[in-house]
């Protein structure tokens, strides 16, 4: 990415980046700052809010977290998700446990560099077109290809968001 001016480059930035960089895929790295919606992202790295990627933590049991990659204009079908993992509960753990099994704080948490590889469970949306995901900071995003993107990181892509409802 080519930048004028000097850019402040935070840990979770450099460990996401160096595990796209391992990861062989092609990708284009975006810094926009900070945003308060989802509208503002996409326009931001312009693209379509369908094409922003959110990773969400999810907790399946003592310990066992899953990444699922949801697209930004959708949210997880909680009993579809269920179904897949063959579990009766889950739940998305609170920012401070997120961060401590990520290493990222919420609004930046990717699987690219993760503390642990977590398993990935990609939305069947996610494959097929161009998609932008978070790049372990604010403002700081990768764009690449969907289906190479679930490939890289062996998701499970399945059927698993609903659309989101308007608040």
């Amino acid at each position: 990415m080519e930048n004028s001016e000097p850019v402040d480059v935070t840990d979770g930035e450099r460990r996401a980046v160096a595990a796209l960089d391992a990861s062989g895929l092609k990708y284009r790295l975006t810094r926009h700052g900070r945003v308060s919606s989802l509208a503002e992202a996409a326009a931001a790295r312009g693209v379509e809010p369908a094409r922003i990627v959110k990773t969400i933590v999810v907790r399946r049991g003592d310990d066992d977290y899953v990444f699922v990659l949801v697209p930004g204009d959708r949210t997880i079908a909680w009993p579809k998700l269920r179904e897949l993992l063959d579990v009766n509960r889950i739940s998305m753990p609170d920012a401070t446990v997120a961060r401590d099994v990520t290493g990222y704080e919420r609004g930046t948490i990717t699987p690219f560099g993760s503390l642990r590889a977590w398993p990935v469970v990609a939305d069947a949306r996610v494959p097929g077109g161009f998609v932008s995901i978070g790049a372990g900071a604010h403002g700081v995003a990768a764009g690449l290809d969907g289906s190479a993107l679930v490939r890289a990181l062996g998701a499970t892509v399945a059927d698993v968001t609903e659309p989101e409802q308007p608040a």
